[in-house]
């Protein structure tokens, strides 16, 4: 999602063995979980069930349509991991998986820097399930991982997602026009961003700190 950059400095996969290793984050009943490939039965009937709710939003090819496909999108997304440029999370509230969470465009060196994208499914929208499991992800990916900056790019006409990042007051950066092909068109994204010197504390407590949720 985010314009791949020269970078200077060492080239390393950061702490993949934790990401492998741990079994969950969790905060108030909301956790997020390594993805794995015995996951693709509950995504391809989460996808399916809620087309009318994800497709809007989700990345497209242009002048192709392709099928949903849990299975290869769980091994696409396990190989940038492998390559030490993504992660891979689902989402769970009360032990229950409703969407997930990825981190694309891991950059390191002198960039150190990442980009979130995440779903969840309509029943379990609106219980501020995204904002904790958004939070986790940075609180983790700064702590762990060592990243400096996580960018979020989201469509303007998304009043949902754009609730998540002002529940969790990560500033607006600017406007990215037409950069990614989603839902037959090439569509504008607004861009948000935090540091690890923004953050103060942790996301966690930013979303604590809430009024109104």
């Amino acid at each position: 999602m985010a314009t791949q950059l020269r970078f200077f400095g060492p080239i390393h996969r950061g702490n993949l063995a934790i990401v492998e290793n741990f079994s969950r984050l969790s905060h108030s009943g909301t956790s997020i979980r390594p993805l794995r490939r015995r996951d693709a039965r509950w995504l391809q009937a989460a996808l399916m069930k809620d087309r009318s709710w994800l497709s809007p939003w989700e990345a497209t090819l242009p002048g192709t349509v392709l099928p949903v496909d849990a299975r290869g999108l769980i091994g696409s997304l396990l190989h940038q991991q492998r390559k030490g440029v993504g992660l891979a999370f689902v989402i769970t509230y009360l032990g229950k998986p409703v969407g997930q969470l990825n981190v694309a465009n891991i950059l390191r060196g002198s960039v150190s820097s990442a980009t979130i994208g995440y779903w969840i499914s309509s029943e379990a929208a609106g219980k501020s399930i995204t904002p904790t499991a958004v939070a986790l992800c940075i609180d983790y990916l700064f702590d762990e991982e060592g990243l400096h900056r996580v960018e979020i790019d989201i469509r303007p006409e998304n009043a949902a997602s754009l609730r998540v990042v002002q529940k969790l007051k990560i500033r607006q950066e600017g406007l990215k026009e037409r950069s990614i092909h989603i839902d037959g068109g090439w569509r504008d994204h607004l861009v948000f961003a935090i540091t690890r010197e923004e953050r103060k504390g942790s996301m966690l407590g930013r979303l604590d700190n809430t009024p109104n949720q």
